[in-house]
């Protein structure tokens, strides 16, 4: 009796902060766009959130977002309580068709702040540890060392037209298509099309 697995989907995340690590620092908002292996986007989620109430800014990050105001702005209209928040993000991904799969540019960041508010206050774990560093794809895909794989260096023919706005569903959707770019020529190479 065999059971089929469900299809991957590449749920491409993006979060602002307004410090290096979570806890003492908070994240503002949240992005995620999810996509089949043939690259179909099928369904987004942003939200921004209220700041944990014994956190404060780190003071870089304060100076970093001034060069942003835009984006500074947006991520500060109509904030959510972190609780409902990540509620509504997991209840989220496991409404979506398939196995999710982290990815992100660089998953390290963007991970440990996903990670951390998951288990901070919902106990879930929806991507479990399953994820994807885009650099890391890239530097793989075209036997490079780390430091040649940034994305001055990927063909053009990877990098999405959409732009890099600091807007968490913004640079979600700019670094899945960049993604999904890569991974579709991959696919098609490494494993016949399949």
């Amino acid at each position: 009796m065999s059971t089929q697995r469900p299809p991957e989907l590449y749920l491409s995340v993006d979060i602002e902060a307004d410090g290096p690590i979570p806890g003492p620092h908070s994240m503002l908002s949240l992005g995620a766009v999810a996509y089949t292996a043939e690259g179909e986007s099928v369904g987004d989620f942003s939200v921004n959130l209220e700041t944990l109430p014994d956190a404060r800014p780190h003071p870089s990050m304060t100076e970093w977002w001034q060069q942003f105001p835009e984006a500074w702005q947006a991520c500060r209209e109509s904030p959510e309580a972190p609780a409902l928040a990540m509620t509504r993000f997991a209840d989220w991904i496991e409404g979506l068709p398939g196995l999710p799969i982290f990815v992100a540019w660089p998953a390290t960041w963007d991970f440990m702040w996903v990670y951390w508010y998951l288990i901070q206050f919902t106990g879930r774990r929806p991507f479990s540890e399953h994820g994807i560093d885009i650099r890391s794809y890239a530097m793989g895909m075209r036997r490079k060392p780390f430091g040649r794989s940034g994305k001055n260096y990927l063909p053009k023919r990877w990098i999405s037209a959409s732009a890099h706005t600091h807007i968490a569903l913004d640079d979600a959707r700019e670094q899945g298509e960049l993604f999904m770019n890569m991974f579709k020529e991959n696919a098609a190479k490494s494993f016949g099309g399949q």
